[in-house]
């Protein structure tokens, strides 16, 4: 029994391609043109077809290209294989284009985020931002209402990180602030004892509650620690008084306030990529790491753990 020869699918697409230009040109010469592809080239894919199919596509007897009736009856097959490759590429071209939404943390500036769409278009990755909080960032990719999103994870298990101190109106004065300089004496009780503000950035467990065991540890009222609705309201409070916002310092600059480290705790906001699907998840990183660092204000990895 004859054994068949055969064509990998690439190779028979591009063999149906040359066969196709060369039958509508009627001319090796000016088909394999048409293809971009060298004369010779065009020659040897036809050739494989023939073999693979069996039978001669081509009458070589004359100057002209000129279809076998073998060849007439295979060409409807041949074009109908090439539009649909054409056409999967063509989607596969749309496809790249389509944004992919992404939750972002709502304290990223649109500065930001412009330079890091810019950014990412340069690597061909096309992003739409939703901002959220950390909570709805991960439901909107757990109900895929979102493709990926920044997320805030612990300490340590994140690719970028922020580090967090306090900031204030009144310049502090000190390398760091101490969160028991707070407390306040005994003997006045009469003043409102300084206050420090949680953003909902950072009103997450792996934050507050070591903020807040520092607050129980060195005295501090309860209500000394707030949990803010927003970062404008937090803000809003520290500006009418000597009250502290924890926030990043690339935050505090932004916000014209003095930002110093915390003296008994090291803080760092962590960020992740989460997405619906692993492969999503590790191209982002990847692609983009240096770009959501500098969305971010993120040092590095290597930096944050030092």
């Amino acid at each position: 029994m004859r054994k068949r020869h055969t064509l990998r699918t690439m190779d028979l697409v591009g063999a149906c391609r040359a066969f196709v230009s060369v039958s509508e040109s009627g001319s090796f010469t000016l088909g394999a043109a048409g293809q971009r592809i060298p004369q010779p080239v065009a020659s040897r894919r036809i050739a494989a077809l023939e073999k693979h199919l069996g039978g001669r596509l081509f009458d070589r007897s004359t100057r002209r290209a000129t279809l076998t009736p073998f060849g007439r009856d295979m060409l409807p097959s041949a074009q109908r294989l090439v539009q649909l490759a054409d056409a999967m590429e063509h989607d596969a071209e749309r496809a790249k284009l389509t944004p992919l939404r992404i939750a972002v943390p709502d304290i990223c500036s649109a500065r930001d985020l412009a330079h890091l769409d810019a950014e990412a278009r340069q690597l061909g990755v096309y992003l739409d931002f939703h901002p959220a909080p950390p909570g709805e960032r991960a439901e909107f990719v757990r109900s895929r209402q979102a493709r990926a999103a920044i997320a805030n994870v612990p300490a340590g298990e994140g690719r970028w990180s922020v580090p967090l101190g306090l900031a204030s109106a009144v310049d502090p004065g000190a390398d760091a602030v101490f969160v028991e300089t707070l407390r306040g004496s005994r003997a006045d009780r009469t003043s409102r004892r300084r206050r420090i503000w949680i953003q909902p950035e950072d009103d997450v467990p792996h934050i507050r509650d070591r903020i807040v065991r520092i607050r129980d540890s060195v005295g501090l009222q309860p209500a000394q620690l707030m949990i803010a609705s927003s970062l404008t309201r937090a803000v809003a409070e520290v500006l009418g008084s000597a009250d502290f916002v924890l926030a990043s310092s690339d935050q505090a600059e932004e916000l014209d306030l003095h930002w110093r480290p915390i003296g008994e705790i090291r803080l760092t906001r962590s960020f992740d990529i989460v997405a619906t699907d692993g492969e999503t998840a590790e191209s982002l990183r990847a692609r983009l790491r240096s770009a959501v660092a500098r969305c971010l204000g993120a040092v590095a990895d290597s930096e944050a753990a030092a």
